[in-house]
């Protein structure tokens, strides 16, 4: 497993992609000024932080109203086999509140609450950039 980012999941997007980039001067991988995703990069190190809209994650998840608006961070760990590992956990006692399913072309993800509520996305990349 490995720790792929944390992601902040933000109302103001474009605000929050200026402070990030050019307040404390992060590198944005894309350069998606207006959304719903951006990764930011610091100078060293593997693990970055990404921003995405909440009201994407809330509609990933199947959440509406009050719940929508209360998340505000997304821990996301990578692993090799999305299928295995979720069969594991489910044996240890966690529950899955999505997936594994498909998120884009590049990625199957599964989601789930730590005891705290904390979101966790669980993610096996499909296909790794060239």
């Amino acid at each position: 497993m490995e720790l792929a980012q944390v992601r902040l999941l933000v109302t103001d997007f474009s605000a929050s992609y200026r402070f990030y980039s050019e307040v404390l001067g992060l590198k944005p991988q894309s350069g998606a000024k207006d959304g719903p995703y951006e990764k930011f990069s610091p100078a060293t190190g593997s693990a970055g932080i990404a921003l995405q809209d909440r009201a994407m994650m809330a509609g990933v998840l199947g959440e509406l109203g009050a719940e929508a608006r209360g998340h505000r961070s997304l821990v996301v760990l990578r692993v090799d086999d999305l299928d295995a590992y979720c069969a594991g956990i489910t044996s240890r006692g966690a529950t899955l509140l999505h997936g594994p399913a498909p998120m884009t072309d590049r990625l199957r993800v599964a989601h789930l609450k730590d005891p705290e509520g904390n979101l966790v996305e669980l993610q096996e990349w499909l296909l790794l950039r060239g």
